[in-house]
């Protein structure tokens, strides 16, 4: 790689760390808000968490048509068109908060989803961008925005809460839009490789199927899969869960506020702990660490539990989220690079949706310590995969 090559990669790089900042503080406002503002419209509490769902649905549907759009039209054009989403489901998210439509609110949640699917490949941009060595440290910097995104959502939510008389929450979506806006310019100032020509389009390409029978993406598909919808799974059913059990509004939003913060805080050293120990042994302590949240939700139902709790789930989720999309970007060439990473993330958040869709009615039905206890066989599964791969790798080494 050229320096000049070098020097505009590291400009997307932090171009893309500030846009990461301002686009993923839109999630934690959704889902701290979406299920609470849900019990105040739905007249079934079963769907309180219903717009949440249909955000990680939103995402989950929208990840194949953004990478379409980024192979056809380049990653800055597809990424303005995902902040201009972003502006139009909040203010859309708003507007049913103040005419009271349940219906209308989840419209604008379900928007969201593709901004958010956008704000998701940004690690993928980063990948591309740098050296291949240099790989995982650059998804780790990306992550690091979301150190921002963790103090900017929540807050937000707090200080916006009852800026409209008459319609609480309506101002933190006005304000999810606003956020939006500001993170345009910097999407439009990125210097994103251009599209594909046709000539690269045509060169060696294995097809998807032969690229997803490689054990290495199997499992590294499983372990982003279990980790992330995990982590939705539990996520998305806290706040409801803590102020059932007689917590503030303000102690969820900032239970989601440490949880976000732990996702992205460790960003600061999770390259360098994957160039030191691997991408499936920083993994698998992800899914330990999660394994970790679960056994300490189901100790207690005091504040220091869930927040506890949720900690532990956001560092458990950087470690194994980021181990696995760096697993991924060894399993594919230039030629093949847009189909893979929208097939992982496809499966990624269409897991993430069915997660976060039957996590409200388990609440419901089985309660909160069912939905704490199921996760911990699903972990241990992971764990036991990503030791087969490590000895199955060392294995074809010898051989070699």
């Amino acid at each position: 790689m050229t320096t000049t090559a070098t020097s505009s990669g590291q400009t997307n790089v932090n171009l893309l760390v500030a846009a990461q900042a301002l686009g993923a503080a839109s999630p934690p406002i959704i889902i701290s808000l979406g299920g609470i503002v849900g019990q105040t419209l739905a007249t079934d509490p079963t769907l309180a968490t219903l717009p949440v769902s249909l955000f990680n649905l939103g995402v989950a549907l929208s990840t194949i048509p953004a990478a379409l759009l980024m192979r056809s039209l380049g990653r800055r054009a597809a990424y303005s068109m995902g902040a201009l989403m972003g502006m139009l489901s909040g203010l859309l998210a708003a507007w049913g908060v103040l005419r009271g439509s349940f219906e209308l609110f989840c419209l604008g949640t379900a928007l969201a989803g593709f901004y958010g699917a956008c704000v998701q490949s940004y690690r993928f941009a980063a990948s591309d961008a740098v050296e291949p060595s240099q790989r995982g440290r650059a998804i780790s910097r990306i992550m690091i925005g979301g150190l921002a995104a963790a103090v900017i959502g929540p807050q937000l939510v707090i200080w916006t809460r009852d800026a409209w008389p008459g319609a609480p929450f309506a101002g933190s979506f006005i304000g999810q839009a606003a956020l939006a806006l500001i993170a345009l310019p910097l999407l439009l100032a990125l210097r994103a490789p251009a599209p594909l020509t046709a000539a690269e389009a045509a060169g060696p390409a294995r097809s998807l199927g032969e690229i997803a029978r490689q054990p290495k993406f199997v499992v590294a598909v499983i372990a982003g899969v279990v980790s992330y919808g995990l982590m939705s799974f539990i996520m998305t059913a806290t706040p409801i869960a803590m102020v059932g059990c007689g917590h503030t509004v303000g102690e969820a939003a900032l239970g989601i506020q440490w949880h976000v913060l732990a996702m992205f805080a460790p960003s600061f050293f999770t390259g360098r702990l994957i160039e030191r120990f691997g991408k499936p042994g920083i993994t698998a302590l992800g899914l330990a660490l999660m394994a970790s949240s679960g056994l300490l939700a189901l100790a207690g139902l005091e504040l220091l539990h869930f927040w506890g709790a949720l900690i532990l789930l956001g560092v458990g989720w950087n470690f194994g989220f980021i181990g696995a999309t760096a697993m991924v970007t060894d399993c594919y060439r230039p030629t093949e690079r847009a189909k893979v990473q929208a097939l992982n993330d496809f499966l990624v958040f269409g897991t993430v949706a069915v997660a976060s869709f039957s996590s409200g009615r388990l609440l419901n039905t089985a309660g909160w310590d069912m939905l704490n206890t199921l996760m911990l066989p699903l972990l241990a599964v992971v764990m036991v995969l990503l030791g087969w791969l490590v000895l199955l790798e060392r294995r074809v080494g010898v051989a070699a």
